[in-house]
């Protein structure tokens, strides 16, 4: 039986456990850093909203992954409106990321069927994103590992992607920690080689 997309698009994240957070200073670099990664064998890659022309980006490197006859998930962050939801969804985005709850987006990738991975910070918001599939911790660096360990304490199992201000140094201990995987974003933009860098990493269980 084949997998449900959404299904086999987050087991695709898990198993990558890192997950680089594409913020560039124009369509043509994130293009350009997300294909190398994809190339690179990385497992997952998430462009932003931010990313002037994002969308431009996201067509290139669904293009790109289609003529390589590669598989890993393209995701969308920093996703807080229905129209850029609606817009990532139509190009083909395999999931969808927000900095904090986001309810509109949520109705979006549910008609989609993409996974959805919504933010928080509290343990309420959390717990209900987790709920409901995968929750991103924004921003990370604030409560750090220790945080997500006591959140964890009292929602054992939930998947938990912490993210913002993680040193790609830290990510073996945000997985020893529990996290589902860890997004890393400026650590791994000023990285001359991001794909050696995510490769190079001690992580756990490899």
């Amino acid at each position: 039986m084949t997998e449900p997309r959404a299904t086999g698009t987050i087991s695709a994240i898990g198993a990558a456990r890192v997950v680089p957070v594409l913020r560039s200073t124009s369509a043509a670099a994130a293009t350009a850093t997300a294909c190398h990664l994809l190339d690179e064998g990385i497992g997952c890659v998430e462009l932003t909203t931010t990313t002037p022309d994002w969308l431009t980006a996201l067509r290139a490197v669904l293009d790109h992954r289609e003529s390589a006859g590669l598989t890993a998930p393209i995701g969308v962050g920093t996703v807080s409106t229905e129209r850029d939801a609606l817009r990532a969804a139509d190009a083909g985005a395999d999931f969808l990321v927000s900095p904090y709850p986001a309810p509109t987006v949520r109705d979006v990738t549910g008609r989609a069927e993409i996974p959805f991975l919504e933010g928080g910070l509290t343990p309420s918001e959390l717990a209900a994103a987790a709920e409901r599939g995968v929750a991103k911790l924004f921003p990370a660096h604030v409560g750090g590992v220790a945080y997500l360990s006591s959140v964890l304490a009292v929602l054992p199992g939930a998947r938990i992607i912490p993210t913002g201000g993680i040193a790609l140094a830290d990510v073996p201990a945000w997985l020893r920690a529990g996290a589902f995987a860890v997004g890393v974003g400026r650590d791994l933009a000023e990285h001359p080689d991001p794909g050696a860098a995510i490769r190079a990493l001690d992580l756990p269980g490899r």
